[in-house]
């Protein structure tokens, strides 16, 4: 059975997306201050805080004072890259057991666009700095020197393992757009097809520009308390009933499983066990979704289906509205906006509260919230429910 006794109770999401005239920072600050209202508390009331910038920079410890915060029992700046929101819910988690603290902020903030800069520009701007330099100029000097090349690269062996092929990938960015049609904080609303996802421009071979997912200014962050005390609170609790992470480490060597397993094994087996239940109990995906191949292989690694066939049920509309397996129900990263981790977490807590509107799962009694970052490197899982576990 479970063995966490916390809650998520505060959610605050910032303006997202080409929001200018702000920093990464203000950001944050604003991002928590909306939390804090949202949950029925005060600043004063946090006594911890967990912290990630972005490409931008521009967040980090100084926001404690930017808060006017004093007496933390926790503050520490993290990056697990798109695994750090699951990692921070689960050492905020664990300070709130041990009675170290009792309302710990975790905010992500990012503001590397400029109105004279589009996405793609901006995002190369941050990732790609001395990618040429030192032991990666060996990887530059074939084209890996971006995210995107090396991802392109794992949707390649996919591909080439199971079959999987670029109009199953389609699938899941039609989805997905679909879903975002109902969220009114998503930056793309607009209908798209197959053939309008085939038609786009390739970015890194095989890989389409609506395979990609946003680039986002914005801020959001989530205050974790225990369920005892999220009962009293203003929102309905998002109960915390299992946590883990997944560091493969994939290797460039032959023989390597890269591109066709991730993290998501290992933390999707360790929350799952933590929260005693199986895939099959789990009624909303919210999966990390940097690219559409990332939602195919991660789907497949988390036990919703065997290896290979994710494309198919991505193809069978099973992902999207009334479909059998609903994932990314605010749109992702691909529609909504890119605030990493965050960026899923958000959602499955819109849904764990029921708050979700037209986009609304009726049964949302498990909701599964996934991270991943450094290439397929490192992964987080939280499993979130609006029923209290029985401990």
């Amino acid at each position: 059975m479970p063995t966490t006794n916390c809650a998520i109770t505060g959610l605050g999401l910032t303006d997202v997306g080409k929001v200018y005239g702000k920093s990464a920072g203000q950001f944050a600050a604003e991002a928590v201050r909306r939390a804090v209202s949202d949950a029925g508390l005060s600043t004063g009331d946090i006594d911890g805080l967990l912290v990630m910038s972005g490409l931008a920079k521009g967040v980090n410890l100084d926001l404690a004072g930017t808060l006017g915060l004093s007496n933390l029992g926790l503050l520490a700046q993290m990056n697990v890259y798109g695994a750090t929101v699951g990692a921070m819910i689960e050492y905020a988690s664990l300070a709130i057991a041990t009675g170290n603290v009792s309302v710990v902020a975790c905010v992500f903030a990012d503001a590397p666009l400029r109105p004279d800069t589009t996405g793609g520009a901006a995002w190369s701007e941050y990732t790609t700095r001395g990618a040429r330099r030192g032991l990666p100029g060996l990887r530059a000097a074939i084209g890996l020197s971006s995210p995107t090349a090396h991802y392109a690269l794992a949707a390649r062996r996919h591909m080439s393992e199971y079959g999987t092929t670029s109009e199953q990938f389609g699938a899941v960015a039609v989805a997905q757009r679909q879903w975002a049609q109902h969220n009114p904080q998503a930056q793309f609303r607009g209908p798209i097809s197959i053939e309008d996802h085939q038609r786009s421009r390739i970015i890194s071979d095989p890989l389409h520009l609506l395979d990609c997912c946003l680039v986002s200014n914005g801020g959001a962050a989530i205050i974790v308390t225990s369920a005892e005390r999220a009962r009293d609170l203003r929102q309905p609790p998002a109960y915390i009933w299992g946590w883990g992470q997944g560091h493969p480490g994939h290797g460039w060597e032959q023989g390597s499983q890269f591109g066709l397993t991730t993290g998501a094994v290992q933390s999707g087996r360790a929350a799952m066990k933590m929260a005693g239940v199986t895939p099959a109990d789990v009624s909303i995906r919210e999966i990390y979704d940097c690219y559409t191949y990332t939602v195919l292989v991660t789907l497949e690694d988390y036990g919703f289906c065997a290896k290979g066939e994710a494309g198919p049920l991505a193809e069978s509309g099973a992902l999207g509205p009334g479909g059998a397996l609903p994932t990314n129900t605010g749109g992702g990263q691909l529609s909504a906006y890119y605030l990493v981790g965050m960026t899923p977490l958000i959602e499955a807590v819109t849904q764990a509260r029921g708050h979700g509107n037209e986009r609304q799962i009726a049964d949302n009694s498990m909701i599964l919230a996934s991270g991943n970052g450094g290439i397929l490197s490192h992964h987080s899982t939280v499993l979130l429910s609006p029923e209290l576990p029985a401990i």
